[in-house]
């Protein structure tokens, strides 16, 4: 959800300033490569409804959109800094440094590799020319680490949070490029965002830290007036408004936080997705916009083109944003009333036809039309209209005791006699016969109604009974009024 929210606010803000949308694949830390995460995101998008104008399937003036395919581009920007001085080699192993790390944490402290540090360490800074070139031509494993400036305060401007300062004394010197021929996030992104033409970048609160680190590496590259501004969004927080919710959140609480589901392929473990779970993508769009962003109006239905309308980055709040699962459920369920009864009925009619059911369009629109002010997702209208479409094979035991007294099937099969010679059979005129037959009996119009109920549905529940027994059609409630005597009275 956090992932396809950011995508959604690029794409809200692209769109309302006549800019272009793009999607890059960023998978340059091979340790954390997903086999089938690209395509995932890809359909993702597509079933939100966000398509981006350049990348990795529409191609486009600034590809490839791998960054895979471009570390070549980043070999050279990487070559450029160490040239000019901003960045280093840095030539210690990984067990050197967790050596280091442990005899800090023995004294209570906590290491970073930063301009302190780095002058005790093994790196192209203590080390002489020679040395360097000695250990890069035999092949000795290295880094490229950015050289923080020593005791500088960093003052920028992020769109949603205002002005924000670092001082370069807090921030150690992040690796660039690895040995392995692949940058990091930081000198890919920033190189990428750069050639790429990108204006603004709106990303997660998690991103902030490494502000000063990517405005840092603009003006070292001779880019300043270039950078892009920065928006950095709050987090999606638990229902319980206690910490940010996580991907393994959802289904251990209850409620879906992949757009679509998705397999694991590794540990095989599957993670429910909200398409899966019968949302609309519209509806899914309208509660990720809302989390974290409000109009300033009352309205809280939009659609996608009313969203890129009133969006503006100036509304996105600070704080972090509860996901409430009761509200989503609501919206989904206003996007369904929304839908028209012949859409809802195509719907329907599928989970018919895979249950053996055939039935006339006009008929599943008209069962649509009954109950879908009681539903909140397309796959509980079976659970609702059931009974339109077969006869119940049991009956309430509760409802029985209640509504079965002695001598109610009796009565049923009179009114059955009744209702049989309604010439026109249509809602009206069944209710002025059944009134008729109550009365000229000296019955309960509530013991009469409830009875049928329980004969035609099994139980108490069900949409408007007259209207009920007009769809149904004579021959058929005959037929269910028949068992219920026959099976309730044995």
């Amino acid at each position: 959800m956090g992932g396809v929210r950011t995508a959604l606010f690029n794409y809200l803000f692209a769109k309302k300033h006549g800019g272009d949308f793009l999607l890059r694949i960023e998978d340059t830390d091979q340790t954390r490569y997903v086999t089938g995460a690209e395509q995932y995101i890809i359909d993702s998008l597509q079933w939100c409804g966000l398509k981006p104008d350049e990348g990795v399937e529409q191609g486009g003036p600034h590809a490839p959109y791998r960054q895979s395919e471009r570390k070549d581009i980043y070999r050279r920007y990487a070559d450029q800094l160490l040239i000019s001085g901003n960045a280093y080699y840095a030539f210690d192993t990984p067990e050197e440094l967790d050596e280091i790390r442990k005899s800090f944490e023995a004294e209570k402290k906590t290491f970073a590799y930063n301009a302190v540090e780095r002058l005790k360490l093994k790196n192209s800074l203590t080390l002489s020319e020679a040395e360097t070139q000695q250990l890069l031509a035999t092949g000795a494993p290295f880094v490229v680490r950015f050289k923080m400036p020593e005791n500088e305060e960093i003052v920028l401007q992020d769109l949603i949070r205002g002005e924000v300062k670092f001082n370069t004394v807090t921030l150690d010197d992040k690796v660039l490029f690895k040995s392995d021929g692949l940058p990091t996030y930081h000198l890919a992104n920033v190189v990428d965002d750069y050639l790429m033409e990108i204006t603004h970048v709106i990303r997660g609160e998690e991103w902030l830290p490494s502000l000063p680190l990517h405005a840092l590496l603009y003006r070292s590259l001779g880019w300043k007036s270039s950078m892009p501004a920065f928006a950095h969004l709050p987090l999606i927080l638990k229902p319980s408004g206690q910490g940010k919710l996580s991907k393994r959140d959802g289904d251990k609480l209850g409620f879906p936080v992949f757009p679509l589901e998705w397999k694991d392929p590794v540990s095989n473990e599957i993670s429910t997705g909200y398409r899966e779970t019968g949302y609309f993508p519209e509806a899914f769009v309208n509660i990720l916009a809302l989390l974290g962003w409000n109009p300033g109006t009352e309205q809280e239905v939009f659609s996608l083109d009313e969203l890129i309308q009133a969006f503006s980055l100036e509304r996105v709040g600070k704080s972090g944003s509860r996901f409430d699962p009761e509200k989503a459920r609501w919206f989904n369920q206003q996007f369904l009333r929304n839908r028209s009864n012949m859409e809802l009925a195509e719907i329907f009619a599928e989970e018919l036809n895979q249950k053996g059911i055939a039935s006339s369009m006009e008929y599943i629109e008209n069962v649509i039309d009954l109950v879908k002010e009681r539903v909140e997702f397309a796959k509980d209208f079976w659970g609702q209209a059931w009974y339109f479409f077969t006869a119940p094979d049991q009956y309430d035991e509760k409802v029985v005791k209640k509504r079965w007294k002695e001598g109610t099937g009796k009565i049923m099969l009179e009114l059955s006699g009744v209702l049989d010679q309604v010439e026109l059979f249509e809602p009206e005129n069944i209710k002025s016969a059944i009134e008729t037959f109550v009365n000229e009996r000296s019955l309960g119009f509530g013991l009469v109604m409830n009875a049928l109920r329980l004969a035609l549905v099994g139980g108490s529940m069900g949409a408007d009974l007259v209207t009920m027994v007009s769809m149904l059609g004579k021959g058929e409630v005959k037929e269910r009024i028949n068992k219920a005597v026959q099976t309730i009275n044995k």
